[in-house]
């Protein structure tokens, strides 16, 4: 019997933080395609033997500079199509941020919104954010 890996095929899984901090939301601005220049969740895919808690702390630190603590669980988005690179499922958490920003990674820029001031965002993150704000209520 071969590697399991090789036999079946399955969706990339992907974490994105919801992270807050100073009454804000941190965004980052995409280095890479998709959606080069947008601002995003800071957030990537997560590596073989990371649980996706760990790989939400480890994105969030790569792509802005600042520690994590995950408040809770936003939800698991699944659109097959919510990725134009293929079907990614994506593990968003909503999470404070400590530290100092910088932009690092990734992303090009790294900046604090107030959530009624957001820009166009990438992907489904708009989405993400709405469902975290719904949930903070």
């Amino acid at each position: 019997m071969g590697d399991i890996r090789s036999r079946i095929q399955t969706p990339l899984l992907a974490v994105d933080v919801v992270l807050r901090m100073n009454d804000g939301i941190v965004l980052i601005r995409r280095r890479n395609p998709p959606f080069m220049g947008f601002y995003a969740l800071p957030g990537g895919f997560v590596e073989i033997g990371e649980t996706v808690e760990d790989a939400a702390r480890r994105e969030v630190m790569e792509e802005t500079g600042v520690s994590a603590s995950i408040v809770r669980l936003v939800g698991v988005y699944s659109d097959p199509d919510r990725d134009p690179r293929g079907h990614v499922v994506s593990v968003c958490y909503l999470a404070d941020g400590h530290g100092e920003l910088r932009s690092g990674s990734d992303a090009s820029d790294v900046q604090l919104f107030r959530p009624d001031e957001l820009p166009d965002l990438a992907f489904d993150h708009a989405r993400m954010i709405r469902d975290a704000l719904k949930a903070m209520v």
